[in-house]
């Protein structure tokens, strides 16, 4: 028996690796679609070399990681019981004398694997891609200073200046119809109109030369409340993003997302009051450790799903363990908001979603082992009107 029980434990552990690789992939996927956008922006109207939107996609995968790797070990988990419910293979198992209990070691052992890659991603993937985000961001805008420049939007990337232009060419590095505002006098103000601009760079890379053509020019003089106003051809404009690099590389604070554990506890123990500030930290002190436990907790909610789901198709299965990360994920969001405005404990905002998840998980399994399942199809309804397709 032990050695019968020894080849089930090696089959189901095998079993999950495969939706686990696959669910890994996809939601990573969905993931990074959400910058789709930002990166489609860097790639054809920056020129952002392949290398630098590589990287920022790297650095960007770890804070995805957190939330992806226990929503794939829950789906691994469940669309694995739902294939052996499906195929017959739990009803088999149970007339040869395995009950259910004897298919959780495996399943146990999986999910503290996910606990693991989850934990070593919140603890130390997440702040170092943060932080390399950051300094990547700060690197390109010290290359790149039509990065930081955007049609129809006021544009403060440069020291003292502020620049709105209707259109931009990135391309031939060409604006239309543009609006300077310069304060970089302390007695005077000067705003520059013209209906065309160009920008050269210079060779130190970190100030650029803005060419005007066919404008005006109007200073006030505040302490002596003159004004004048003259026109012209061509006006060199010298714009500086020196002092807005340096200050940026020079930050000594971190946010508390970009901060390892160490630094969290550091920053909770030395801090004066317990603000805003503080409960943000502390919820993410707490959140490093709770959310790679969620892997445990959806992984032993999946078990019972997936067998009770066996009358259906893998899309309910799929369906039903979306619903259940979504009802964790929103437990969560709404501990994070309660937990910074101080309403109660961030722990328990925190490290609630975990016991509602796991206790139901326990429920429902108790009850599948005894063979008095709690029904799930009321849900199909719901199912199908999400898109699911669900038979029976």
């Amino acid at each position: 028996m032990f050695k019968i029980n020894t080849i089930i434990n090696r089959y189901v552990f095998r079993e999950m690796f495969a939706p686990f690789a696959i669910n890994l992939v996809f939601f990573s996927f969905i993931f990074l679609m959400t910058k789709i956008l930002y990166i489609t922006n860097l790639i054809v109207n920056y020129h952002i070399g392949m290398a630098k939107v590589g990287r920022l996609m790297l650095y960007s995968m770890p804070d995805f990681l957190v939330f992806v790797i226990p929503m794939s070990v829950m789906m691994a988990v469940l669309l694995t019981f739902l294939r052996m419910s499906v195929d017959n293979e739990i009803i088999a198992l149970k007339t040869g004398g395995v009950s259910l209990y004897r298919l959780l070691p495996p399943t146990m052992v999986f999910c503290c694997i996910g606990w693991g890659l989850t934990a070593f991603m919140a603890m130390a993937g997440s702040p170092w891609g943060k932080t390399s985000f950051q300094r990547l961001v700060y690197d390109v805008a010290a290359s790149n200073v039509n990065v930081g420049l955007k049609e129809r939007m006021f544009n403060d990337s440069f020291d003292g200046v502020m620049l709105y232009a209707q259109r931009i060419d990135l391309k031939e590095n060409i604006m239309r119809d543009v609006f300077i505002e310069d304060q970089r006098h302390e007695k005077i103000v000067t705003t520059i109109i013209a209906p065309k601009a160009r920008i050269f760079s210079n060779p130190d890379r970190l100030s650029y030369l803005l060419r005007l053509y066919d404008g005006n020019i109007n200073q006030v003089n505040i302490r002596r409340k003159v004004s004048n106003s003259v026109t012209f051809e061509t006006y060199d404009l010298r714009l500086d993003i020196k002092p807005m690099v340096d200050k940026a590389k020079e930050r000594s604070k971190k946010d508390e997302e970009e901060m390892y554990v160490h630094e969290l506890w550091k920053y909770l123990k030395s801090a004066p009051e317990k603000d805003t500030a503080y409960y943000k930290t502390l919820i993410e002190l707490h959140n490093r450790f709770s959310i790679p436990l969620s892997c445990l907790a959806l992984g032993i909610l999946a078990v019972p799903l997936g067998i009770q789901s066996r009358s259906s198709r893998k899309s309910y299965g799929l369906g039903l363990g979306l619903i259940f990360f979504l009802m964790y994920y929103l437990l969560l969001s709404m501990g994070w908001v309660l937990g910074e405005s101080g309403t109660y404990p961030p722990a328990i905002g925190v490290w609630v979603p975990n016991f509602i998840m796991g206790g139901i998980g326990l429920f429902l399994l108790l009850r599948t082992a005894r063979e008095n399942p709690v029904r799930v199809h009321g849900l199909r309804g719901l199912l199908r009107r999400a898109g699911f397709h669900v038979d029976g």
